[in-house]
């Protein structure tokens, strides 16, 4: 397992599990919940975090970039202009080139917008921003986001802060069996459970906030779901036994005395 890595625009990470920063009461709570989580990389939502101005409160004192890979994301945005723009002023106040890519269709489902998701992508990639692109769970879509050079995409488990998990497996599974980037699901995902779940799919990691931050205790819930993400890929690995109607016996019958 210690050679089992994430790869992603070809930097390694042990830890398959992305974490991100909002919704914490305060960034000490945020800063101990990363740690807990093991994570390597942690999301940051450029239009309401404060990652440029340095005479403001700022979650990077409590975050250390030379530890973490920071991964700046376009939350908020519901429009491929204002992602782009966003994503410009991360590279220009912090030097970031690898982001994450959120184009929301609506405010009640924060669905993402797949025509302007695809029409961002476009641009940034041709920027020469490492994209890793949150989409709906179509492999079609997938499919066009990594022709089109993102780095990794990132399919919603359920809709973003639901709880609901992984709503339907078999389109991961299509996405996973055709795919050529890392695939990590991105939103949906509730509880350990959850993301044990992503991780025997085969898929390359999990990215989650709400999960986290919004459990009762959210120190406790990212030490839970950093089990969970390496169980779930350590089953993934080890091949599950095939699912059948009927029973079959532990202990063979042949040469049992009496037999």
């Amino acid at each position: 397992m210690l050679n089992d890595k994430l790869i992603i625009a070809g930097r390694k990470y042990t830890s398959r599990l992305l974490v991100g920063t909002g919704k914490y009461k305060d960034f000490d709570e945020t800063k101990k919940a990363i740690e807990a989580s093991g994570a390597e990389i942690v999301t940051v939502a450029v239009r309401r975090v404060n990652i440029t101005k340095g005479n403001e409160p700022n979650l990077l004192d409590y975050i250390d970039p030379k530890k973490y890979t920071i991964l700046p994301n376009t939350a908020g945005c519901y429009t491929a202009g204002d992602a782009i723009r966003t994503c410009r002023l991360a590279r220009e106040g912090g030097g970031w080139k690898m982001v994450k890519l959120e184009v929301l269709g609506d405010q009640k489902t924060l669905f993402p917008d797949i025509p302007a998701t695809l029409e961002a992508a476009k641009v940034l990639v041709m920027e020469g921003f490492i994209v890793m692109a949150y989409t709906n769970d179509d492999p079609i879509t997938a499919k066009r986001l990594e022709e089109m050079g993102c780095a990794a995409v990132m399919p919603l488990g359920a809709p973003i802060g639901s709880g609901l998990g992984i709503r339907n497996p078999y389109n991961i599974m299509i996405i996973l069996e055709n795919a050529k980037v890392p695939i990590l699901v991105d939103a949906g995902v509730g509880t350990a459970s959850d993301a044990a779940i992503a991780m025997e799919l085969g898929c390359d990691g999990v990215l989650m906030n709400t999960g986290i931050a919004g459990a009762k205790n959210p120190i406790l819930m990212a030490s839970a779901m950093k089990k969970a993400v390496e169980a779930g890929r350590e089953a993934f690995l080890a091949g599950r036994i095939p699912k059948k109607l009927y029973a079959t016996a532990s202990s063979p019958i042949e040469g049992v005395i009496g037999n």
